[in-house]
């Protein structure tokens, strides 16, 4: 099996390229009649070098049908070696510049982000956004019995968090009210964080104006909040419907799969962080990630850059193995950079 361009000959080299771009542009396997107007060989000739290139396992061929396709092997010797990139087109380039626009929240440019590279690339965009914790607006309390209530938090960006936190026996709904109210007058505006460290401080310090036990639960429940935000993914993806398409419907198997693996975000998120450390674009091929063994998809991702110059998130799309690589690399990477532009 090859793993280096290098020790193919000029041959298959040229066949193998003509066989991957062909089916990347159609999306079919590729015989060699096919190929019989690009290069200057016979039929016959041809279907002897995809052989060779089928028996090294860079090709192979569907079912019944005479031509050939790539295997995920052969797609990573393809864009490693023989693929040439080339700057994005000016088009695609004005249509993603023309949706990452300072005068819009953070959000909103990255979710434009997402959306501007679905549309482009055919494909799903997904971005991986900054974590940022949330800052609390309001906390309230509702006693359910002796041992539970329902914590409510309201954030300053109006999500809203439910959760039950189970009490000590002592706790009475007197004293819960008391330490919500000073939670509502005095640490509104601060993150979870802060207002955890806040609330121990007047435990400490204010031991006679909060009911110590009641202060102390909701202290160790902000201080769990924060935690819990700071591991969860920030994940935006646009465009699934992309992935349904005509070529496609005829492996609805494997769209399954993929769009089952789109709401996984937190593995997702697991695969984006891994193009984190990259010097620019990052391409998982197939099985090359686990997540995406059953479905056979690729991702094509880059980070981009803080105010700092650090790396705050990372931007890409997901899609079919056969994605067109050439274009959607340099687009891919030239959504990364504006948006590290925004964040300057």
């Amino acid at each position: 099996m090859a793993e280096h361009i290098g020790e193919l000959s000029n041959r298959m080299r040229e066949i193998f390229g003509h066989v991957v771009e062909a089916y990347l542009e159609r999306g079919i396997p590729v015989g060699s009649k096919a190929l019989t107007g690009t290069v200057n060989l016979s039929p016959a000739s041809i279907r002897g070098v995809m052989q060779d290139l089928e028996e090294r396992g860079l090709l192979t061929h569907p079912h019944t049908s005479a031509g050939r396709i790539p295997t995920e092997i052969g797609l990573r010797l393809f864009v490693d070696g023989i693929m040439q990139v080339a700057a994005p087109d000016p088009r695609e380039r004005r249509e993603i510049e023309r949706q990452i626009v300072r005068d819009q929240p953070i959000e909103d440019a990255l979710a434009a982000a997402s959306a501007a590279l679905s549309g482009l690339s055919q494909a799903a965009g997904v971005v991986l956004a900054p974590k940022s914790e949330m800052r609390l607006k309001q906390l309230g309390l509702v006693p359910l019995g002796p041992d539970r209530a329902l914590a409510v938090l309201v954030g300053a960006d109006g999500n809203i968090e439910n959760r039950i936190v189970h009490l000590d026996g002592a706790t009475s709904a007197e004293a819960l009210n008391e330490v919500t109210n000073f939670v509502n007058a005095n640490l509104a505006g601060m993150t979870l964080a802060e207002a955890q460290a806040r609330l121990l401080a007047e435990i400490r310090d204010r031991r006679e104006a909060l009911d110590h036990a009641a202060a102390s639960l909701i202290a160790s429940g902000l201080a769990a909040w924060s935690e819990d935000h700071q591991r969860r993914p920030v994940l935006i993806v646009r465009g699934q419907a992309n992935l349904i398409d005509d070529e496609a419907a005829a492996d609805l198997e494997r769209v399954r799969s993929l769009l089952e693996e789109l709401e996984n975000r937190q593995e997702i998120a697991r695969v984006l962080e891994g193009a984190r450390d990259a010097p620019g674009c990052r391409i998982f091929i197939g099985s090359e990630n686990r997540m995406f063994a059953l479905s056979g998809s690729s991702v094509i991702a880059a980070p981009y850059r803080g105010s700092q110059g650090d790396v705050v998130g990372v931007v890409g799309v997901i899609g079919p193995t056969r994605l067109n690589y050439a274009r959607v690399i340099p687009m891919v990477d030239f959504t990364a950079k504006a948006l590290t532009r925004l964040m300057a």
